[in-house]
């Protein structure tokens, strides 16, 4: 909209003060001097305002009158020639041009700059302001507060509707009720001499109450800091969304100024930091005294809270130096001591800057949930953590926790979340929870929906309010606004790999960085890319990595390391250098977060590791069977004297190896020895003697092996991979020896459930082939059902199939061997990973929430009748990687579970602050 500078764009009769504006008197078309009357914008107290066009120069103008019939007043007259004068010497980027003054017929009237944007009055509207905006329009306001103020000139009109928002910043309007102020009475004004002109009206209050300082509600002689005052009350609006005085006459709002306290905005805006809550504090202070004294000092104290992060003890030096500053002005030897100051600064210059570093517990009666690719993120301006905890009660939840504080609080409304990511103005979280990408703002308030996401695989907000995120590998990159649409792809499916994690967008908001993994190394790493999809390129190999400060941060084994990288280009400079040790990390990502001023958070891997612990049904710990490891699958024989399992990337390797571990000697052998394949997924035998398992990246031949659980001999392949980007993995063993069961996946997320026969050709049939992804195929003790997991209703679930051997065998290698007459759903509520008890009459699986769940079973015939699921105990196992993994077994009585635990749950996170001091400058 267009507006004048003025700030008296209003419709007839808005109330300034207590005067009421006169009817506009000029039709378009009217002429004074040069300029042509175009439109009306409004009056106030003081004149009417017109649109109008400077014929001369061929531009708008905004041109403010006083009335002819006004012009007779001398108090009227001299106010408006004052004004011309004062607005004539405020040369400033953030107050109002002066182009003219003319007068005509008997009318007075000033000529001045009408710009594009809108009042801050109007955008309050929309709500409070992103922290950012508030700091940058409020140093602007109290720089030009500072120009006025040293020119002589009090405001005392200081409102929303005076405050101009424009492409190029923040204007101040209206100067029409402003006065020559009154000297602040400081050390340095002792000796200057004070105005004695007092144009205010005998009897008249001049101004809008709910900003009024109480100095200037009680008629007094008033000074620059009433204006601060009146800032301190637009600057607490802009920040809650809420008047800092509020009453339902003017006489009550009037007793609030003079005598009432705002409620903190602390309380109302919880996430606000404490030095822009004090700053305000000490706007609104009853005495002049006890305020800011110059506005310069607030601009001052607010471009430091912007550019610094808001440390408290930082204000306090600030504080100090103000002072300092204010006392060395009387000295006498004031050029000494400003030499003295600029020695101190200079040494504390060479003093080099230090890495200080802390440790960051769970909230009481909680503890972090390490679940996901991140197990805490720090806000962009670095000034909040947001995690995941699981409380006593054992709901997970979004925390907040702002670094100057000691406590954190939970965020109503994101049980069960994933992944949370920060918005670019750090007022937001976006995350994952119920299959749908979502956000919330941590100030409070209910989630908003955005999108699907069934298989979330992290998010990034930039600053232009844009979110990419993976639904599920199979659909690529998507981007989504953040209030809202449809989303649309960014980076789509690329057969030769799939999106592992999301990582973070670049500083200019158009580049981002993703990780990508499988078929094989060549493709695995960390992409930069950009979202007009013309660019996705390789930068690093083998893992993820985040961006800040300049530099690229990745995890190898368990250091983290930086090195120099330019996010335009997307190319590494210089060296890699050692930032810290001991960094937990998932299958691609280190567990760390970074912030663009200097905060680094990580996961120690020190204290926290993959255990297998033994389990009865009621949630009682019976022992851990072996040492830690980086655990993925692991089966009991069907003895039941046997683990097999893998262990993850031994000898500095990225692949993984298959282990057999006798229980009771608690002698472990590795089975698999090839460091440049990575093995998983073993599956016994029923007769003990045999493992089955899959060769899934590395080796030239992938596919599905077989080997003698002793080691007697090398490993035979069953049935070889088709291509590098189909992947197949053995699931289950039949008891009579005849089948295995396998899935057979691509790079995009689709999984199908086969059949590979043990004797003859060997030739394998489909058996299960979903709407959606079918896994973990688990046959029952006769061989008559089939449990697996699928994804077909949207979320995964648990089903059961019957299991015909003869159709199977004569079914053709391009039809599914089972039929579609019965299927049962074993899990209503959501699940995965089934085992079948050894007599088959009992289902085992893991609930959405990691509940160890059992389902009894009763064959009727040729179906199946199912019972209520029951809840065992709550078991402690960490994230699914892949939808191979298989984290736990049960013995064949069903008393006791073989789980992939996590030990260390209460390990704190460790806090970096200026964690770049220790790098070399390269």
């Amino acid at each position: 909209m267009l507006a004048a500078t003025f700030g008296s764009g209003a419709a007839c009769g808005e109330l300034s003060g207590v005067i009421i504006a006169p009817r506009m008197t000029l039709a378009p078309g009217t002429k004074l001097g040069p300029y042509e009357i175009v439109a009306p914008l409004g009056a106030g107290g003081m004149g009417e305002v017109y649109r109008a066009k400077d014929t001369r120069l061929d531009r708008s103008v905004a041109i403010k009158i006083l009335p002819a019939q006004f012009s007779a007043d001398p108090v009227r007259k001299q106010r408006f020639q004052r004004e011309a004068k004062t607005i004539s010497s405020l040369n400033h980027p953030h107050i109002c041009v002066l182009y003219d003054v003319g007068h005509q017929d008997g009318t007075d009237y000033l000529v001045m700059e009408c710009v594009e944007g809108e009042t801050l009055a109007k955008r309050l509207e929309k709500g409070p302001l992103p922290l950012e905006q508030v700091l940058k329009y409020g140093a602007q306001i109290a720089d030009a507060l500072d120009k006025a103020h040293r020119s002589g000139v009090v405001h005392r009109d200081l409102k929303p509707g005076n405050i101009m928002l424009t492409p190029s910043g923040a204007k101040l309007l209206d100067f029409g009720l402003a006065k020559p102020a009154a000297p602040v009475l400081t050390g340095a004004t002792l000796t200057a001499a004070t105005p004695c002109s007092l144009m205010t009206e005998q009897g008249t209050i001049v101004g809008t109450f709910q900003y009024m300082s109480p100095e200037q509600v009680e008629g007094k002689e008033l000074d620059g800091r009433s204006d601060i005052f009146s800032l301190g009350a637009v600057l607490y609006e802009i920040v809650t969304g809420k008047k800092a005085f509020e009453g339902k006459s003017q006489l009550s709002v009037a007793s609030a100024v003079l005598e009432k306290e705002p409620t903190p905005i602390s309380s109302v805006k919880p996430m606000t930091p404490s030095v822009l809550d004090h700053a305000v504090k000490k706007c609104l202070a009853k005495l002049p005294d006890e305020r800011w004294q110059s506005a310069s000092d607030l601009a001052s104290e607010l471009k430091w809270i912007g550019e610094s992060g808001g440390q408290a003890a930082g204000t306090a030096l600030r504080r100090n130096a103000a002072k300092g500053r204010e006392k060395i002005a009387w000295l006498i030897a004031g050029t000494l001591a400003i030499a003295l100051v600029v020695t101190t600064i200079r040494r504390v210059a060479r003093t080099p800057a230090l890495a200080i570093v802390s440790e960051i517990g769970p909230p009481a009666n909680s503890r972090f949930n390490y679940e996901g690719v991140l197990p805490c993120v720090v806000s962009p301006d670095g000034r909040i953590l947001a995690f995941r905890a699981t409380d006593a009660n054992g709901t997970t939840m979004l925390w907040v926790r702002p670094l100057e504080s000691t406590g954190a609080r939970p965020l109503p409304g994101t049980e069960g979340a994933t992944d949370p990511f920060w918005s670019a103005d750090s007022r937001s979280l976006g995350f994952f929870a119920d299959n749908k990408l979502k956000t919330i703002e941590v100030s409070g308030g209910s989630p908003v929906m955005l999108a699907d996401a069934p298989d979330e695989l992290g998010g990034t907000w930039n600053q232009d309010g844009t979110i990419l995120f993976v639904p599920e590998p199979a659909k690529g990159i998507y981007e989504v606004s953040a209030t809202g649409g449809t989303p649309a792809p960014v980076i789509a499916l690329d057969a030769s790999k799939f999106v592992h994690e999301l990582g973070k967008f670049l500083p200019d908001g158009r580049h981002f960085l993703y990780t990508a993994e499988l078929p094989g190394p060549a493709v695995a790493g960390t992409y930069f890319a950009s979202l007009d999809g013309k660019e996705s390129r390789l930068v690093l190999k083998d893992g993820g990595a985040l961006y800040a400060s300049g530099y690229m941060l990745y995890v190898r084994g368990s250091t983290l390391m930086a090195q120099a990288f330019d996010p335009e280009r997307g190319q590494f400079k210089g060296d890699p250098q050692l930032v810290a040790q001991n960094v937990s990390a998932s299958l691609t990502y280190g567990r760390f977060d970074i912030s663009e001023n200097g905060i680094l958070i990580y996961q120690t891997s020190a204290g926290r590791e993959k255990r297998l612990t033994w389990f009865n049904r009621a949630g009682k710990s019976l022992g851990v069977p072996s040492e830690g490891a980086d655990y993925f699958d692991v089966r009991i024989s069907p003895g039941g004297e046997k683990l097999a399992f893998n262990a993850g990337y031994p000898a500095g390797s990225q692949n993984s190896e298959i282990w057999v571990e006798e229980l009771a000697r608690g002698a472990r052998m590795r089975l698999t020895i090839d460091p440049t394949t990575d093995h998983g997924i073993p599956v016994w035998s029923p007769d003990n003697g045999m493992i089955a398992f899959a060769a899934l990246q590395g080796r030239s031949r992938l596919g599905i092996y077989r080997k003698p659980a002793n080691g007697a001999s090398n490993e035979e392949l069953l049935l070889p991979s088709e291509n590098s980007d189909t992947q197949i993995w053995p699931t289950s063993w039949s008891r009579d020896g005849r089948f295995i069961l396998y899935a057979r996946g691509s790079n995009t997320g689709q999984a199908d459930i086969w059949v590979l026969p043990m004797a003859g050709n060997r030739r394998p049939r489909p058996f299960v082939q979903a709407p959606a992804a079918a896994y973990d195929g688990q046959f029952s003790p006769n061989a008559r059902w089939v449990a697996y997991t699928s994804k077909e209703s949207g979320k995964e679930e648990i089903y059961v199939v019957p299991f015909d051997a003869a159709r199977v065998l004569n079914a053709g290698s391009d039809s599914p061997g089972a039929t579609a007459s019965g299927k049962w759903l074993i899990s209503p509520s959501g699940g995965r990973c089934p085992r079948w008890r050894g007599d088959g009459k009992e289902i085992f699986y893991l609930s959405v929430d990691n509940q160890m769940m059992a389902v009894e079973v009763q064959e009727r015939g040729n179906g199946i009748e199912v019972r209520p699921a029951e809840a065992l105990f709550k078991a402690g196992i960490p994230s699914l990687p892949v939808i191979s993994f298989s984290p736990y077994d049960v013995t064949q009585d069903g008393k006791k579970f073989v789980i992939t635990t996590v030990s260390g749950q209460d390990t704190p996170l460790t806090l970096v602050v200026n964690w770049t001091a220790n790098l070399k400058h390269q």
